[in-house]
């Protein structure tokens, strides 16, 4: 099985070619659509007693909205990726007042502390909880059940030359970082598995992530 490192060494070699999205077959793209339909709507279907109560709680707990809507980018433009709100009403206003905060922030787009967190928020994102709205966007065709990670504009820049090649595929509600690294590892390694993805997608790929996402998830490793 090859690693990040051993694409590092590919990518060297190839040259430019490495921006270049691989020629994918009809059928396996087709298959993988297949497939999020069907895992949405039954994803949705059998965890709808766990997204009311969900939503209640956050609706008690302060007032505010039940859901978040995180503004992304997709290859077919930016779209509003739906989460259970986890931090406190006016976090971004909050975040957009500090200069240190948004400092720390705008180096890995992750708060490690986060103080703006609700407490349900924090048990929410421990088993990655707060993304189940996001089987909405799944069948809506913005996001697949596994692609590579779910960024927006401002984190774009942080591809540098693979923008194009990141573009070229849907985000994931899971993917190879998620269940190789989570939250333990940089911003450029991160990168570096989108990339590594994005270049090595096959459907027995996305199988074995689906497969090994819950275990991750009931463990809460390295989620914050």
């Amino acid at each position: 099985m090859h690693t990040v490192s051993d694409e590092r060494h590919v990518l060297a070699a190839q040259g430019g070619s490495e921006l270049i999205p691989p020629a994918r077959p009809a059928w396996a793209v087709a298959l993988k659509r297949t497939l999020d339909l069907v895992c949405a709507a039954l994803g949705l279907m059998f965890s709808s007693p766990v997204l009311l109560v969900i939503s209640a709680l956050v609706k008690v707990h302060d007032g505010g909205p039940i859901f978040y809507r995180r503004h992304v980018v997709g290859p077919s433009g930016p779209f509003d990726a739906f989460k259970f709100r986890s931090m406190c009403s006016g976090a971004d206003a909050i975040l957009h007042a500090n200069p240190a905060l948004r400092e720390s922030f705008e180096q890995n787009f992750k708060l490690k502390n986060d103080l703006r967190i609700t407490p349900i928020g924090s048990r929410l994102r421990r088993h990655s909880l707060d993304e189940l709205p996001q089987l909405f966007n799944v069948l809506l065709g913005q996001m697949s059940l596994v692609g590579p990670r779910m960024i927006t504009a401002a984190e774009l820049k942080k591809y540098g030359k693979y923008q194009p090649l990141l573009l070229s595929v849907k985000p994931g509600l899971t993917g190879y970082w998620q269940v190789q690294g989570r939250q333990n590892i940089g911003y450029q390694q991160r990168v570096e598995m989108d990339v590594y993805y994005v270049r090595h997608w096959t459907l027995k790929m996305d199988l074995r992530i689906l497969f090994q996402t819950p275990w991750k998830v009931l463990k809460g490793e390295g989620a914050f």
